[in-house]
């Protein structure tokens, strides 16, 4: 699995939604400079997080986007399936029937595939967010959450 640019701003950018006080809502410029993150870029990002049901859009002036349900209730497998981001192995090979050697392979990178999907579905933007900090203290930096 490859973690492409997509894939890399999207959770970028929800870690960053995660962090605002009671998850008010944030405009995509605010998010797109503190991020390092082209804004039309981010922009059609969040359109296809919002269809997902990840972050919802609010109007107006002290408008933006929002986290749809809480930092421990998203996952990074449900982030970078929202944007289109595949953790599906490459080609799909079937070994032949009289190749042990074949099937061995072809079990293992099935198993390691599964648990891959499984460790994705399994880390929140809450764990993220928690790592972070961790690293941030363990380095004895200052609180600073661009990703």
């Amino acid at each position: 699995m490859k973690l492409t640019t997509r894939g890399h701003y999207s959770v970028k950018a929800l870690l960053d939604l995660s962090l605002q006080p009671n998850y008010t809502p944030v405009a995509v410029k605010a998010i797109a400079t503190r991020q390092e993150i082209p804004a039309p870029y981010l922009e059609k990002l969040l359109i296809e997080m919002r269809r997902a049901g990840l972050v919802t859009s609010v109007r107006g002036v002290q408008g933006g986007y929002k986290l749809a349900r809480s930092p421990a209730a998203i996952s990074l497998g449900e982030i970078l399936a929202a944007v289109g981001e595949t953790i599906e192995p490459l080609p799909h090979h079937q070994p032949e029937p009289g190749q042990a050697e074949d099937w061995v392979t072809f079990t293992l990178w099935q198993r390691l595939h599964q648990k891959m999907r499984e460790a994705l579905y399994s880390i929140t933007l809450a764990d993220l967010y928690y790592d972070a900090r961790s690293w941030q203290a363990a380095q004895g930096e200052e609180t600073n959450f661009v990703v």
